[in-house]
């Protein structure tokens, strides 16, 4: 797995595939406006990275899924999660890939829910 923005993350992204360098992009638009987001990207889906996630359900708030899919990988992270954070989901399937645009919202409503989120700085398009 791969990590950016993890250290200080209140939000993680976890994306895989082409679904991960959206969401690397929407990250970085997370990060513009203001939210502490970050990413782990599994590399690998067996062995699922799920002492990275562990590790990272000490300090982040809320998980985020992002997937090219019904949820299959949203289980694994709810497992490693074990109940300690929120995990939601963020997927399309039929072949629709998300812009980074739509992730980066479901970040920022994210961001709005958990509370206490410094004022949301406006991002370009």
């Amino acid at each position: 797995w791969e990590e950016e923005g993890v250290e200080d993350a209140r939000i993680v992204v976890v994306a895989y595939g082409v679904m991960a360098r959206i969401s690397r992009a929407a990250v970085r638009l997370a990060r513009q406006a203001g939210i502490r987001a970050g990413l782990l990207r599994p590399i690998t889906l067996w062995p699922f990275p799920s002492r990275a996630v562990a590790a990272l359900a000490e300090r982040a708030r809320a998980f985020l899924a992002v997937e090219m899919s019904l949820g299959q990988m949203v289980q694994d992270v709810r497992l490693a999660v074990d109940g300690r954070r929120p995990v939601h989901f963020f997927g399309k399937a039929g072949g629709v890939v998300p812009t980074p645009r739509e992730v980066f919202e479901r970040i920022r409503e994210l961001a709005e829910s958990l509370g206490g989120q410094a004022r949301l700085r406006a991002v370009s398009p």
